[in-house]
């Protein structure tokens, strides 16, 4: 669940970032912003996979550059449901989609390596634990 909150919150950073450089995308505030985050997420969780694979023989031909379209169309949908982000038109949305991409890619590098660490360090840490309940024994005194 904090993933997904972390996820969220890059989507709302990215579509902050579009509405700054991309022209035709405006934000209203934050909390528009972090509604589109979560949104976002759960359109491209439900709506997105349908629609790749229904699009599937258009994206092969044009070697993957129709997901482009899809991905903007999903920014798009996201739009019709909230007031508080308004896209123009859909090179708007496609430019837009791509800014709110490429944040997310970034976030998920930084939020992948953090949740490694902390990964590793239970991994060493269960194991350690484990260790020293073999050899002491779970009362405390030696194992034999």
């Amino acid at each position: 669940m904090v993933r997904f909150a972390l996820h969220a919150l890059a989507t709302a950073l990215g579509f902050w970032i579009a509405a700054q450089i991309v022209p035709g995308v405006h934000a209203g505030g934050w909390g528009s912003l972090i509604g589109a985050g979560v949104l976002l997420g759960i359109v491209n969780a439900m709506v997105r996979p349908i629609l790749v694979i229904l699009t599937f023989p258009l994206t092969v031909i044009t070697l993957r550059l129709f997901l482009l379209v899809v991905n903007g169309l999903m920014v798009w949908l996201v739009t019709l449901f909230l007031k508080g982000i308004q896209v123009h038109g859909l090179w708007s949305a496609i430019l837009a989609a791509i800014v709110i991409s490429l944040t997310s890619w970034a976030a998920s590098g930084v939020i992948g390596a953090a949740s490694s660490v902390r990964r590793r360090q239970g991994l060493s840490n269960r194991f350690m634990v484990c260790y020293f309940t073999h050899i002491k024994g779970s009362d405390g005194e030696a194992a034999e």
